[in-house]
């Protein structure tokens, strides 16, 4: 077995309570990140996704599911350089709400409102706002692409309530203004391989790429198990505990879904 052991420090810890989030530079090597990034080109139902516009009209793609399987997505999905913060994180074993590859494309690229991810997730009838999500950058993330941006300590507001604007759901408006009077605005401007782990109460929220470049970000959602919805609930993944696969699976997986999708490609008339 190869399986990276990961725990986040005491500090590290006492910083997410704080602030909401906390950044672990290079969680993922180059190898697999650009590998998964060569997955996601290569695979359609990834490369293209759903459509988001924002309110002025920027777009932005999403790929989302909580499909099990062999894949390189389910590999670091399952990696314990994740799974292992998480249960420090929500306080014991979790399992994997969903996960997702969010696409901004060059110069087209669109924003995302201020938004909690528990405000999106109320509805699905977990009782507690006991979910985190770990946001992995495929490509470089700044401030010209459209880097995900955190509202530093406002996952200790609670839940705000949320509505529609233009084609997302965002915070409260008047809310959003009050806190962005006390709390700090922080731009995770992040490398290939970097990692951001933050709660789903916790404020975020980005800008249109109007750059040159690409701004890709792999996205890992969790549950605590002890927070399984009340309800039955087929949006998200089975409450089974998420159990750690070997590291070596993410390249394994991701060689193997290449050359798969290549070998499509050919053989398409």
């Amino acid at each position: 077995m190869n399986q990276t052991k990961y725990e986040l420090t005491e500090q590290q810890l006492s910083e997410f309570a704080r602030d909401g989030y906390v950044i672990v530079p290079g969680l993922f090597t180059q190898a697999e990140t650009e590998l998964l990034e060569r997955v996601t080109e290569a695979d359609p139902r990834m490369s293209t996704g759903g459509i988001m516009k924002d309110a002025e009209g920027g777009e932005s793609r999403i790929w989302i599911t909580h499909a099990e399987g062999e894949d390189i997505c389910n590999a670091i999905a399952r990696s314990a350089r994740i799974l292992g913060p998480m249960e420090q994180l929500l306080g014991g074993p979790t399992y994997i709400w969903h996960y997702k590859m969010m696409l901004k494309e060059p110069r087209v690229g669109g924003a995302w409102e201020w938004h909690q991810d528990y405000g999106y997730w109320y509805g699905d009838a977990c009782l507690f706002p006991n979910l985190a999500s770990c946001m992995i950058a495929v490509n470089k993330a700044t401030r010209e692409n459209g880097c995900l941006q955190v509202m530093k300590g406002s996952n200790r507001m609670g839940r705000i309530d949320h509505g529609m604007r233009g084609g997302q759901v965002g915070a409260n408006l008047e809310r959003i203004e009050a806190a962005e009077k006390i709390m700090e605005c922080v731009y995770a401007e992040l490398n290939p391989g970097d990692a951001l782990f933050f709660h789903s109460n916790t404020l975020h929220r980005s800008d249109q790429n109007h750059s040159e470049y690409a701004r890709w970000a792999f996205i890992c959602c969790y549950n605590a198990m002890n927070n399984q919805p009340y309800r039955k609930n087929e949006a998200h993944g089975q409450a089974a505990a998420a159990e750690v696969w070997d590291d070596d699976l993410i390249l394994k997986y991701g060689t193997r879904q290449i050359e798969a999708l290549t070998t499509s490609v050919e053989e398409t008339p």
